[in-house]
């Protein structure tokens, strides 16, 4: 067993998590009752996004969007954190949690905004723009998250900007279709990153309107990483969270839903008599928008990275204290927001 662990953890960075093959995993409810004990004996806490598979949702202490899942990182007083969602959200947790054992149940959980952003590009618009304030979007990594003034989630994107100095321009990084939204939102103008979220960018207008055509007594609902064509339809446009919330308490009794399909499940327990039909996209092969990185997580892969402690989020004490200060400054402007 130690050989084949050893080869395991060896081969996560190209495997992205530990690949025991010839490991007995626990099935079913013995592998929700193992992951349930591994907690207890480490001192754990599971947090888990909303986009996640709907198992992994069901076993979380802590489901939330970005915001709440931050809070409730920052809250905790366990000794790990088992951090279900992207990298970028793990490394979050880590910087806010300097000594504590974070984990990521596949290292390979990305995402597209993340990715198409970087500390460097930001230093290079900075340049540019010496006067400017740089407001992040949370969906970046921790080098990205140092070279920003403050950081945004969906749910305090707008209130933040509308706190920031008016006579500073600001650069709004990366997601060019949630920039566009709080620019009309707000109005103020400001310096875009060109970057956007894969599974956002795929809801197709047309098809969309087809839906809204065959669904007269149905609201679209869309999340504001969304193309404008597609938020100029929307009855409403918010946070994951806004988005649940709004399902839960407005009259209404069928939904259009354009965002990652994982909500749904969340959703249909906040609404069960309430009809939800998944926004479609581009791909007529498909009828339903997933992120694949999302969904690399799985309750396999979660045990075993609670029992073994692999893969840990670590990184540079000095990278973490500088992308602590615009998360640090993003939380306390949103203390009114639940």
């Amino acid at each position: 067993m130690k050989h084949t662990l050893d080869t395991a953890i060896s081969n996560m960075p190209v495997k992205g998590f530990l690949d025991l093959k010839e490991f007995q995993i626990p099935q079913g409810e013995e592998l929700v009752k193992a992951i349930l004990e591994l907690k207890k004996e480490k001192n754990a806490v599971i947090l888990a996004h909303y986009y996640q598979p709907g198992e992994i949702q069901d076993i979380a202490d802590y489901l939330g969007d970005s915001l709440q899942l931050a809070r409730a990182a920052k809250d905790t007083d366990a000794d790990m954190i088992a951090f279900c969602g992207v990298h970028f959200m793990a490394e979050a947790a880590k910087i806010l949690n300097p000594t504590k054992k974070v984990v990521l149940p596949d290292l390979l959980a990305g995402c597209s905004l993340a990715d198409g952003c970087s500390g460097e590009g930001l230093r290079e618009m900075r340049e540019k723009h010496p006067n400017a304030l740089i407001a992040t979007y949370i969906n970046c990594n921790a080098e990205t998250k140092a070279e920003s003034d403050i950081i945004v989630t969906s749910s305090n994107a707008e209130t933040i900007i509308n706190a920031l100095p008016k006579d500073k321009p600001i650069i709004f990084a990366p997601d060019k279709n949630l920039g566009k939204y709080l620019e009309k939102k707000t109005g103020r103008n400001m310096i875009l990153w060109n970057g956007s979220c894969i599974v956002h960018e795929a809801f197709s207008m047309e098809r969309i309107a087809k839906q809204m055509a065959e669904n007269p007594d149905a609201k679209l609902i869309a999340h504001p990483e969304s193309e404008t064509a597609v938020l100029d339809l929307a009855h409403f446009i918010g946070s994951t969270s806004a988005l649940l919330n709004y399902v839960e308490n407005d009259d209404c009794q069928k939904f259009i839903v354009a965002t990652e399909e994982g909500i749904l499940h969340e959703m249909k327990k906040r609404a069960p008599e309430k009809e939800l039909i998944p926004a479609l996209v581009y791909d007529e092969s498909c009828n339903c928008s997933e992120c694949f990185f999302m969904k690399r997580n799985t309750l396999e892969k979660l045990y075993l990275c609670m029992k073994y402690e692999l893969p840990e989020i670590t990184m540079e004490e000095e990278l973490r204290v500088k992308a602590l200060k615009p998360i640090e400054a993003m939380l306390e402007l949103s203390k009114t927001i639940k």
